[in-house]
């Protein structure tokens, strides 16, 4: 054997692996994974068991209490996954760590309950140990497993098969194909039992308040509209020039013209200021703003979706900003800006 050059370090075995990483990842090699693990997925569909599907959805459904999920490792992180999924689309569900549950957790569970216990083997040993305890609490138990005939199938009151062929891993261990059935079963379903409730869009909105989803479904014009002294108002009787200032320094490039009840009268914007010094030179600035405002403005109601107003902006001509008005009594200002600003 050659001894490297003086001053070089031998290369170790995972090294030279390392050179030819880009050789071994190549696209026809990936390809050739992807259609692999497409075979397996194909598998689990053509072998699934619909009817155990169907009474695992009943079951929760039917449940009249908090619908718990517990695993361990990867087969965990799934269980959480699937629970906020359930969250999110309008079941009560909760994550329960099968070790806490053993130190004092499982008194969260209750007779009303249903407790899934995700593994892939079936007989994931914190799992079983759970099994009596819950049992001895009331609460009804479901295994989701990938081995008929398992410890877990057999304890629990009843069960759900996930067919696996095998794992991608090329030693048939690391969970990368089980993983993936797992998270289709428990989304898949979550989807089922979203539908099964009449789930609406609006109802789904209040559980993502802070999403755009949300935002768009759940915020009026009324939350976001600027009021008080942030209205750039003012009397239809005053002369533009005394206007001057308020218009070029509130920021919303417009001047909302009210009665001493403060009933909106009209409207009048920078652009009018320029048409108007354009048509009729520097004597407008004597003029009453009531002789030159806008005494049909497009108006909001402060009731109205968010949403809708900046919609409202767009047509017939695009304009920055719409007044709330209530029963004709101007309530606010809703500007471009403000509901770019809020995340629509």
């Amino acid at each position: 054997l050659k001894r490297p050059p003086r001053g070089l370090k031998a290369r170790q075995p995972y090294e030279m692996a390392a050179m030819d990483l880009d050789t071994r990842c190549s696209a026809a090699t990936v390809k050739a994974l992807f259609e692999e693990q497409h075979g397996f997925l194909n598998y689990f569909f053509d072998n699934c068991e619909y009817n155990q599907i169907e009474d695992f959805c009943k079951a929760v459904l039917d449940c009249k209490g908090t619908v718990f999920f517990s695993g361990v490792g990867k087969s965990g992180f799934i269980s959480q996954k699937i629970s906020m999924t359930l969250v999110s689309t309008g079941t009560k569900s909760v994550f329960l760590s099968p070790t806490d549950a053993l130190h004092g957790d499982i008194g969260i569970v209750a007779q009303d309950d249903l407790l899934v216990l995700v593994s892939k083997s079936g007989s994931t040993e914190e799992l079983l140990k759970l099994i009596p305890y819950a049992k001895a609490k009331g609460a009804k138990l479901v295994g989701v497993h990938s081995q008929k005939g398992c410890k877990l199938a057999l304890a629990c009151d009843m069960d759900v098969h996930l067919p696996l062929m095998r794992e991608l891993c090329p030693f048939d261990l690391a969970p990368v194909t089980s993983t993936a059935i797992q998270m289709l079963f428990g989304d898949t379903c979550a989807v089922a039992i979203m539908q099964a409730k009449k789930l609406t869009m609006d109802e789904y909105a209040m559980n993502h308040p802070a999403g755009r989803i949300g935002k768009r479904l759940i915020l009026k014009v009324g939350d976001i509209m600027s009021t008080g002294k942030n209205l750039p108002t003012s009397s239809a009787d005053a002369t533009l020039m005394s206007e001057l200032v308020k218009l070029s320094s509130m920021g919303c490039g417009c001047l909302l013209l009210v009665d001493a009840a403060g009933k909106l009268e009209g409207v009048f914007t920078d652009g009018d200021l320029r048409k108007n010094l354009s048509e009729k030179g520097g004597d407008v600035l004597e003029m009453k703003l009531r002789d030159l405002m806008c005494k049909t403005p497009r108006t909001v109601d402060p009731d109205m979706k968010a949403v809708e107003a900046m919609s409202m902006m767009e047509k017939p001509t695009p304009v920055t900003f719409l007044p709330v008005v209530k029963d004709g009594m101007l309530q606010g200002i809703v500007t471009l800006h403000t509901l770019v600003a809020s995340g629509l």
